[in-house]
């Protein structure tokens, strides 16, 4: 999975691409949980591109997009977003597959 490098990468591509963005960091226990599956919901919904965006490094887009848990997810299509999945909680595979279908 890509990482988001700047603010002005993450500006262009949801403008750009259908897009999800999972906002996590290396800390995060519950983050490292969903790794292995990762790969498998990426290419079961490979029209989208699937990008990184470390919490630590990013905490200002975070706080503007009220992203106060993570894993998390927020999806852009056709420049709007599409839907987000944002809580602390821990994310099956099956939860984070339905929010990526939901996105249309």
């Amino acid at each position: 999975m890509e990482k988001l490098q700047s603010l002005e990468q993450f500006n262009q591509m949801k403008k750009e691409k259908d897009v999800v963005f999972m906002f996590s960091a290396d800390w995060c226990p519950d983050c490292r949980v969903i790794e292995p599956v990762l790969p498998e919901i990426m290419e079961k919904f490979n029209e989208y591109t699937f990008i990184y965006v470390d919490r630590d490094e990013f905490i200002d887009l975070c706080a503007e997009l009220s992203v106060f848990g993570i894993p998390s997810f927020v999806g852009y299509k056709n420049g709007e977003e599409a839907g987000r999945f944002v809580s602390k909680d821990r994310k099956t595979q099956e939860e984070i597959e339905a929010f990526v279908a939901s996105l249309g």
